[in-house]
This record gives C-alpha cells, sequence and structure tokens, in this order.
C-alpha cells in the first residue's frame, strides 16, 4: 500500500504550525504514520484523511513532540484523537480550523 501525500490544505497547515525546519518530519510524519495506514481507514484519500491529519496538527500546537504523542494516539484509536481535538460530533468542524503564525 502506497502512503497517501498530503492535500493542500494539510501541507497548508503543516506550513502554519512548524518551522521551516521541522516541515519536512512533520509531513513526513503524517504522510507515514497518520494516513491510511491507521485501522479501518486503509481506502482513504488525502481529502478524507484531512479530519484526522488536522486533529493531530491541531493537538501538536507545533511541537514535534505532541505530533508524536497525537499520531500515536491516532494508532491506538483514532476516534480518540478526534474528540480530543474537538472534531468528534460533526465531520465538517475541521475544515474551519486553521492555525494562526
Amino acid at each position: 500500500m502506497n502512503a497517501v501525500r498530503l492535500s493542500p490544505e494539510t501541507q497548508l497547515r503543516v506550513d502554519l504550525l512548524f518551522l521551516l525546519s521541522e516541515r519536512e518530519e512533520a509531513s513526513r510524519l503524517l504522510i507515514e504514520e497518520c494516513g491510511n495506514k491507521l485501522p479501518f481507514l486503509e481506502k482513504l484519500d488525502e481529502y478524507q484523511l484531512e479530519r484526522f491529519r488536522f486533529a493531530a496538527l491541531k493537538l501538536s500546537g507545533g511541537s514535534m513532540e505532541r505530533l508524536r504523542k497525537s499520531i500515536a494516539q491516532a494508532k491506538t484509536d483514532w476516534r480518540d484523537l478526534l474528540v480530543a481535538a474537538g472534531f468528534g460530533n460533526d465531520v465538517n468542524i475541521h475544515e474551519s480550523w486553521l492555525p494562526s503564525k
């Protein structure tokens, strides 16, 4: 199974949250660890994965350590990740989240 790239909106949020020197690693983690390797998300594309990736990014607050923890939580049970990020009750609410620089 090939890793699913980031959507333009996901990349925008990575760019807003992380230092230039961390963006490549943050993107890599999302592509390789927080994508269609997550349980029951195997067939989703980069746009369908936005909700999960945005949740991990939101909880990271721009910290690589917190991003890794958020991705680990997603691997265990991504529903907990969605709830923690405030994306659990509305399948479209993540679309309105945009971090400030």
